[in-house]
């Protein structure tokens, strides 16, 4: 499965029944919802890495790239917009990237 994949089956899960499946209820607890369990599922894989246990945070990190997900469907983001983000990135340095970057005064 990619990513692209997933981000479709949450996407087709939007006006599911809640009590059919973890995502349409995760969604239709709203936006809001989604960016906590997103956040608390970076945490744990924070937790994980700095634990150096290689199999749980294999877990969380799939964890948190679910949750991501659903955070951006929650607010109308397409995974192809994301995507388009990166490929603009690509090949410019991360420093060069972030200097570029409107600053908040």
């Amino acid at each position: 499965m990619t990513l692209d994949d997933l981000f479709a089956t949450i996407e087709a899960r939007k006006g599911a029944d809640p009590d059919s499946s973890w995502t349409a209820k995760l969604l239709a607890k709203g936006p809001e919802k989604c960016a906590e369990k997103f956040g608390e599922e970076a945490v744990e894989a924070i937790i994980e890495a700095v634990k150096n246990d290689k199999a749980a945070l294999t877990s969380e990190a799939a964890d948190v790239l679910y949750h991501l997900l659903v955070m951006l469907a929650a607010r109308d983001v397409a995974f192809t917009d994301v995507m388009k983000e990166l490929a603009r990135r690509q090949g410019t340095s991360g420093l060069t990237e972030k200097a570029a970057r409107p600053t908040d005064s």
